[in-house]
């Protein structure tokens, strides 16, 4: 057995042994579009995995983390998806504030910081998209302005992901009046329990409310990460680490998914119709072309054309899944079926995290070298 299949043993192990008792109950919850499931629970669930060493696993040990290699990362969340283990809730602290942190924070920062997220006792939000700068992420307009010590916030972001369970947010937002652009932006750390913030959740198809507007009126912090007016870079630092490991485990949820709808397809009679059995096959061929690809260029730029991939993919198996229910995907009761959440929130994996659009001008400019698309 090679140290790789002795580490899955071990990640197999530990999850088999370790969801049982009330975590047992935990089993598939969670999630885009279902982050409301037994929330305070999978928090619980969180901290049990920092007590035994599954958190913060790239993170250098002498940040709190295990030092794995990006194959060890690619294990563990392809056993704990497999495991149908919760959804995480601290993925913006633990995936992508952290590792911006080590890379380009400073040692203050890192020691106040770092040890609650590993820890899982301070969850972050994103500060990012706006009303008038979603994908287009340069044309932020929140302001902040120094007072003394203190950075003073006025603006709004929105889309803002669990904002309302998060105790602080990482933004970016403009501190150079009259820049443009990538120039005269900053990236600030910004305490979300204090009176200038509100949040306001956002009532969703599905029902639930993960995504919310952010209201800053004059909220303060003191905390800048990188120089003043150097904010794209360490934004674009914390977007590198988006798509990593991870995005495999997400895969082996599509195929469970996939699976499931095949079943049901089977079991209808559905999958007797040729038209709908080369569908589903095509689906599969789909995903499995879809997981070599992520495996080849993990590290690359090829990451946009992997969320691409991912979402039209995605997207395309919610309505894929209408198609096999007929009729029967129309009606509602008290709650939405599975089936019906996954195609009404599926409509969203091709903006959030960076839309279509954007994808395609990172694919030409960065990867295929083509000449940058004209902006005003």
């Amino acid at each position: 057995m090679t140290p790789l299949e002795e580490f899955r043993a071990t990640v197999r192990e530990w999850l088999a042994d370790n969801l049982s008792g009330d975590f047992a109950a935990l089993r598939g919850l969670g999630g885009p579009g279902r982050e409301h499931e037994a929330f305070d629970e999978r928090i619980e669930w969180d901290r049990h995995l920092a007590e035994s060493g599954w958190t913060c696993l790239g993170w250098p040990p002498e940040h709190g983390g295990r030092g794995a290699s990006i194959e060890e990362r690619v294990v563990f969340h392809e056993e704990y998806a497999r495991a149908a283990a919760p959804a995480r809730v601290s993925h913006f602290g633990e995936e992508l504030l952290g590792p911006t942190l080590i890379a380009l924070g400073t040692p203050e920062q890192r020691q106040r910081f770092l040890p609650p997220i590993r820890q899982v006792i301070e969850l972050w939000c994103q500060g990012y998209s706006e009303p008038g700068a979603g994908s287009d992420l340069a044309s932020v307009s929140t302001s902040a302005v120094r007072d003394g010590d203190e950075w003073v916030i006025t603006g709004q972001k929105v889309w803002t992901s669990l904002a309302h369970l998060a105790q602080w947010c990482f933004a970016l937002v403009r501190t150079e009046p009259g820049s443009k652009r990538h120039a005269g932006l900053s990236y600030l750390l910004v305490p979300m329990d204090q009176p200038g913030v509100e949040v306001r959740p956002i009532e969703q198809l599905t029902g639930g409310s993960e995504f919310n507007e952010v209201f800053f009126s004059s909220a303060r912090t003191t905390h800048l990460v990188g120089e003043e007016g150097d904010g794209w870079r360490v934004a674009m630092t914390t977007l590198g680490f988006e798509r990593g490991a991870a995005m495999l485990g997400q895969q082996v949820g599509f195929r469970r998914e996939l699976d499931a709808l095949i079943t049901l397809a089977r079991d209808t009679g559905v999958l007797d119709d040729p038209v709908m059995r080369e569908k589903l096959t095509r689906a599969r061929i789909g995903l499995d072309v879809m997981r070599w690809h992520a495996l080849r260029t993990i590290d690359g730029e090829g990451a946009s054309v992997t969320k691409l991939v991912w979402a039209n993919w995605h997207r395309g198996l919610g309505e894929l899944a209408m198609e096999v229910l007929g009729a029967a995907g129309m009606a509602t009761g008290d709650d939405l079926s599975e089936w019906q959440r996954l195609f009404l929130f599926t409509r969203a994996d091709t903006i959030y995290g960076g839309s279509n659009e954007i994808q395609r001008n990172i694919i030409a400019e960065r990867v295929l070298g083509l000449p940058r698309e004209a902006r005003a």
